[in-house]
């Protein structure tokens, strides 16, 4: 029971928990019932001209939609969830058409695991998650169209994530035209001749596989050998995102290893420079867009290549070719292809013992530090403040600006998947080069100029020395020198690189899409015709990957699939009579089901396309020229910020390049809500224990009689501070969670839940029932009595200011009105429909149930979903009178107010006065009116 319930005699007809828990699931199942929040669409089965948005503005709002996890929504979940309700229910009412989807992202690594633990298929737990946040979404009176409502596990819906990964594989990107153009059209060119077959063979020259190789190397996604994070004991590889900084598996806490395992890739990094460009035309906060830029990483500079004796040239990217002079060392990535090659039997005559890492022999030096750097995780390799090490190969490498011979070692600072996993090291401008420099005894060459006084590694702006041609050119135009010097004597090129890397898009795991892939007798890869899609999750008795030795970073991966020897090999008919094929094991990542799904949302059971061009143009295509089109508002985490942003964005413009969609950009507008924070409390041992179940004396905490520590953390079940929606809907009715959520401060902002302060939004709700409801006979107040004047302006600058907040997602401030107006209304003698009507439609975003039953009882039939949302009435807008401080000499010395429309003598007049007993006679030497702000008296 509610504190505001707890109360003795409670008026029959109060608004309490027990009646928003009667009022509420009766709205729900009408809305449900009567499909109120079904948006039509322009065509298709979801066409609906007789719906009364059919020819009204759309707007497009999108939820980042959650992974249905076992343990349910807490109270922190659906924070964004109410913000993007509120602001849709709000814009239905102003006349638009919105479409507000919600989906579940269910494949993923969670269910695969407590189908391992369990014997239970991830299909079935999945369903029953999926079920459970349903349902708690319905709680919470949520205004989606629960016809587009899909799991990226169904296979109605991954029929189409295999059909865009075949569209992918099926392209490949044109520099020229920079852009995606079907695999067919490359394939034409060569034999055409139009196009130069890598290699320098004619077309007609080569033979079948030969063929399907060089077109291989082309497609947008490949096969190749990458380095990839592989976690021995959970048997799987891992993205990036599921390694601790400490390098450890985020689920198990099991050591990561860096190696090279064949695995899918996508050629995300041909659509590095769009990425960068376009995020110009979105309307996202600009730390998300500085986030995408820097993991983008995109650098101007210069190719160089560095040549060797045994006829091998080390290839580097350099931002600075300006200070190629000062490169006294070069740096192999452990893993790059050419270290193997280079290494000699014995060390060069000179080798100094720091160099060796203790052995006698190169070849032993180079093994024992690549087995060292592949226990490794690229962020302890790339750690700012470790040690810098790394053993000398043995060989040397020639500078091409001036000839000397620099010593090549190898280092894990290098890392071979950025650049060309080699750089030539600068020390005097360069921190790591400098620490490795400093630890190895290597030479140290300035060859910019550095501040008077200044020592160690200078980074800045300067002018050229030590560089021969180059000395006393600034930076910027030593380096156009350079890059010059470097493409006329045949040494290198100007070139732009990126820190993006092509995206891993295999795991090794049983809960996840299928590729739409077979092998045949080569070993290439064969594309599935799209009569056999969907490719579905074969049954399996066994869902993990065969897992080993922690510490065994040697160990290969064993895919759950692989294991099913009566799926794996298979007989089709592809066109050439039936064969035998080997299918793809590996299953694609979490991210691909949520690359899309924006798409699907708008024809979600179109069993012909993915998604209908008219619809697609209604929903997400581009407003004008220039406009990148994609969903109007993407309410989201931040910590979405970069990856599922950045593949949702690629994937999105290869469909735009064939001609799938006509929106260049999936989000047009981006919005990060905040977090909830709650107190949790720990024991003397320092273990978390159950929040709810602590009480508070004279400032202190106590568990029964044990005292117990408080933090604050961010609320989750590992400190046992979660409280659910469940409860809160409940404890007070989910109008009130939804009225204290959005109350608590801005959206965008992370704020502290206190479960007891919901009593203020539910006092709230409680004045508005009274306005309308007589507590103790349950009889209708209201009275058709116009409102006073000034009654009527408050109304009105109410109607103004939340119409400005809803425009803006300032739910915090609008809510604050809406008390503010509730309290002007409270006293007065009749509670006036004038008033009372537009209180009610505008409370409807943040309370629906509530204010549905209140319409209701004011006299209206069916839902007020359609009705429309108050507007200001610009004459009731106006002050009635505007005050003017008056200064005497700069000082105020008193105020006189007036109507606005004053004219300025009499403003004059009125101010000299007020301020007549202060002057005291003395004629004034000016008076000064600043319309609508003060009057300045000087004398």
């Amino acid at each position: 029971m509610s504190e505001s319930e707890a109360a003795a005699d409670v008026p029959a007809f109060r608004y309490t928990a027990a009646m928003a828990n009667e009022i509420e699931p009766r709205w729900q199942e009408f809305w449900s019932q009567h499909g109120t929040f079904q948006a039509p669409n322009p065509t298709g089965e979801l066409a609906d001209p007789a719906h009364p948005r059919a020819n009204a503005p759309k707007l497009h709002v999108q939820d980042m939609f959650p992974y249905p996890s076992g343990e349910g929504l807490h109270v922190g979940h659906p924070l964004g969830y109410i913000g993007t309700d509120c602001y849709t229910r709000y814009k239905r009412m102003t006349g638009f058409n919105v479409l507000h989807p919600m989906g579940f992202d269910a494949f993923g690594l969670p269910a695969e695991q407590y189908a391992v633990q369990t014997g239970t298929h991830p299909r079935t737990t999945t369903a029953k998650n999926v079920e459970r946040y349903r349902l708690q979404l319905r709680k919470l009176g949520l205004a989606y169209d629960e016809r587009r409502s899909f799991s990226t596990t169904d296979p109605d819906y991954y029929r189409w994530t295999q059909w865009i990964f075949l569209q992918v594989f099926n392209s490949w990107f044109d520099r020229e035209q920079r852009k995606a153009r079907p695999i067919a059209d490359l394939i034409a060119g060569f034999e055409a001749g139009t196009r130069a077959v890598p290699g320098g063979k004619a077309w007609g020259e080569l033979d079948a596989v030969e063929r399907r190789e060089v077109v291989n190397g082309y497609r947008l996604a490949y096969v190749s050998e990458a380095p990839v994070n592989w976690c021995p004991g959970l048997g799987t590889v891992l993205a990036n995102e599921e390694v601790t900084p400490d390098g450890r598996s985020e689920r198990g806490n099991f050591p990561v290893f860096q190696r090279s395992l064949k695995q899918w890739m996508m050629r995300i990094t041909e659509y590095g420079d769009r990425l960068v460009d376009d995020l110009d035309a979105l309307d996202w906060p600009e730390p998300v867009k500085l986030m995408q830029r820097n993991w983008i990483g995109r650098s101007r500079g210069a190719h160089v290549g560095f040549p060797m004796d045994g006829g091998d040239t080390i290839e580097v990217f350099t931002t600075r070719p300006d200070t190629l002079f000062g490169a006294t060392y070069m740096v192999l990535a452990p893993e790059h292809a050419l270290v193997s090659s280079i290494v000699p039997a014995a060390w060069p005559e000179g080798t100094k013992d720091a160099w060796t890492g203790g052995h006698a022999i190169p070849e032993a030096a180079v093994a024992a530090y690549r087995a060292q750097a592949a226990a490794k995780t690229e962020e302890e390799r790339t750690a700012e403040s470790k040690v810098k090490t790394g053993v000398f190969t043995g060989a040397y490498a020639t500078n091409p600006v001036n000839g000397e011979q620099v010593p090549v070692f190898i280092a894990d600072y290098v890392l071979a998947g950025y650049g060309t996993g080699a750089i030539m090291a600068v020390p005097a401008h360069d921190e790591r080069d400098w620490d490795f420099a400093q630890t190895f005894d290597l030479p140290i060459l300035r060859t910019i100029t550095a501040p008077e006084g200044h020592e160690g590694v200078y980074t800045g702006d300067g002018v050229a020395v030590n560089s021969g041609f180059l000395d006393g050119l600034s930076v910027v135009d030593a380096k156009t020198s350079m890059i010059g010097w470097l493409e006329e004597q045949g040494h290198g090129r100007g070139a732009t690189t990126y820190r993006l890397r092509d995206w891993l898009f295999s795991r090794q795991r049983y809960w996840g899409e299928p590729f739409p892939i077979v092998y045949d007798e080569t070993g290439l890869p064969v594309a599935l015709p799209e009569s056999m899609l969907p490719v579905e999750l074969p049954e399996v008795d066994d869902f993990s990957p065969r897992t080993f030795d922690p510490d065994d970073a040697g160990s290969e991966p064993e895919t759950p699939l692989s294991r099913k020897k009566d799926w794996v090999q298979v007989e089709l008919d592809l066109g050439d009579g039936p064969k035998t094929y080997t299918r793809e094991t590996n299953t694609m990542p979490q991210w691909a089901g949520s690359c899309w799904y924006e798409l699907r949302y708008l024809d979600p059971h179109n069993d012909k396309a993915f998604v209908d061009p008219e619809n697609e143009a209604y929903w997400m295509g581009p407003r004008s020229a220039g406009d990148p089109g994609g969903v109007d508002l993407y309410v989201g985490g931040v910590e979405h910020a970069v990856l599922h942003l950045l593949y949702a964005r690629f994937w999105h413009k290869v469909l735009f390049d064939l001609g799938h969609v006509s929106s260049f950009e999936p989000f047009r507008k981006l919005f990060n809500q905040g977090y909830i924070q709650a107190y949790a409390f720990k024991d003397a041992r320092g273990f978390p224990v159950q929040a709810s179940d602590v009480v508070e004396r004279d400032g202190r905490y106590f568990l029964g009689e044990q005292e117990v520590v408080r933090e604050y953390g961010k609320m989750g079940k590992s400190l046992k501070n979660v409280v659910t929606p469940d409860e809160m809907a409940h404890e007070y009715g989910a109008d009130t969670f939804r009225v204290y959520e959005m109350a608590m401060g801005p959206l965008d902002a992370s704020r502290p839940w206190e479960t007891r302060a919901a009593v203020g939004s539910q006092r709230f709700l409680q004045r508005v029932w009274r306005l309308v409801v007589n507590e103790d006979s349950g009889e209708l107040r209201v009275t058709d009595e116009p409102l006073d004047a000034k009654s009527r302006r408050a109304l009105h600058r109410a109607i103004d200011g939340v119409r400005a907040d809803m425009e803006e997602l300032r739910f915090n401030t609008a809510i604050a009105k809406l008390i503010e107006l509730t309290n002007t209304l409270t006293p007065l003698p009749t509670a006036s429909r004038e008033a009372v009507e537009p209180l009610v439609l505008m409370m409807s975003p943040f309370a629906p149930h509530l204010a549905e039953e209140l319409w209701g009882k004011l006299g209206h039939a069916g839902t007020l979903a359609y009705a429309d949302f108050p507007a200001a009435d610009p004459a009731q807008l106006a002050a009635e009178s505007i005050t003017y401080p008056v200064q005497i000499n700069g000082k105020v010395r008193g105020r006189v107010e007036v109507a606005p429309d004053t004219a300025e003598d009499a403003v004059r007049a009125a101010a000299l006065d007020a301020v007549a007993e202060v002057l005291a006679g003395r004629e004034p030497r000016k008076v000064i009116v600043v319309k609508g702000r003060l009057v300045s008296v000087v004398v």
